[in-house]
């Protein structure tokens, strides 16, 4: 079963999120009203509401990063990957763990990349060059 994901959080000023989401990620805008903006994220729906992000910790191991816990993140193609961490690039986004290549050689490997948005939200967004390798053991 294929189906889209909804996911809702907080963000601390919807500005900055538009600016982001939309400027700096490229998703489009869909509905939304003074204190909520809903937005495509890579063919999903998320909703930021005005509030108090949630709390984050660096406690996920995964291979050689500790990662921040819980995060949102995305899979991409790889050519999308390699667009979207050349974007994030040129507009100066500060990557927490910038783009990399993860389990290389191994099934599942893949590309990386974790940053943060103007809210203090982990993104982690990764690439794969078949999606058949997503759930490679």
């Amino acid at each position: 079963m294929k189906s889209l994901f909804h996911l809702a959080y907080h963000v601390t000023d919807l500005d900055a999120a538009r600016a982001f989401y939309g400027g700096v990620l490229g998703c489009a805008e869909g509905r939304s009203t003074e204190t909520w903006v809903d937005f495509d994220f890579f063919g999903h729906q998320i909703s930021l509401h005005l509030g108090a992000p949630f709390p984050v910790t660096r406690t996920g191991r995964v291979g050689d990063h500790m990662v921040m816990m819980p995060h949102l993140g995305v899979v991409l193609g790889l050519d999308d990957w390699i667009a979207l961490a050349a974007r994030l690039e040129a507009a100066g986004v500060a990557f927490d763990i910038p783009p990399v290549v993860r389990f290389p050689g191994e099934p599942g490997e893949q590309r990386t990349m974790f940053f943060f948005d103007p809210s203090g939200n982990p993104i982690e967004v990764k690439g794969f060059k078949d999606f058949d390798g997503v759930f490679a053991t």
